[in-house]
């Protein structure tokens, strides 16, 4: 692999977010109640290249899982948009598999959802102090995406989980909770 696509992964004001710490490092979570932080989570992220020899993207990778799991934050998932980096990358914690592990996913994409939908309550890293019931996330999803050693990979997720997920790549996506909290809402007024 050409060493300029290495060096490229992340733009030079992302490099500098990444670099400012270390692994264990938790990032600063943006939140929609900063004005600055707003334009960022409403951003569509880019394309990763899932590169193993990327140092840039094995720190950054490393400081998002230490940003999830931060007591400061103690979230389900996390999304690259939510601390300042445009790129397709969530963690997911796997409440369907033994041990609940979180898992890294470069580029993500829902490739179908399920008619069945199901009632949760969310709440987002972003969006402090606040949770809500929706009604329009899918019972059971089907995705793919890319592991560091870039292999593509598919899958089906159900339940809760499945929540996460869909929650986690609408943030790729510029989209948060609130955003179905209103198509609810319409929904409810006209039956």
């Amino acid at each position: 692999m050409a060493k300029s696509s290495v060096k490229n992964a992340f733009t030079n004001k992302e490099l500098k977010l990444i670099n400012a710490g270390d692994s264990r490092t938790p990032m600063r979570v943006y939140k929609i109640t900063e004005k600055s932080d707003s334009l960022p989570l409403r951003k569509k992220s880019k394309y990763i290249n899932p590169e193993p020899k990327n140092a840039a993207l094995q720190l950054f990778v490393k400081r998002l899982y230490a940003t999830v799991t931060d007591s400061a934050s103690l979230g389900v998932g996390i999304a690259a948009p939510q601390v300042g980096v445009l790129k397709n990358i969530i963690w997911v914690q796997r409440l369907d598999k033994e041990n609940l592990p979180f898992e890294v996913y470069l580029n993500p994409k829902i490739v179908g959802y399920s008619k069945e939908k199901q009632t949760v309550t969310e709440g987002c890293l972003s969006i402090p102090d606040r949770r809500e019931t929706l009604n329009s996330r899918s019972q059971i999803i089907d995705i793919e995406y890319d592991t560091m050693e870039g292999e593509h990979k598919a899958e089906t997720i159900k339940d809760f989980t499945a929540v996460i997920f869909q929650h986690e790549i609408d943030h790729l996506n510029g989209i948060l909770y609130l955003d179905h909290l209103e198509k609810d809402f319409k929904n409810d007024k006209n039956p």
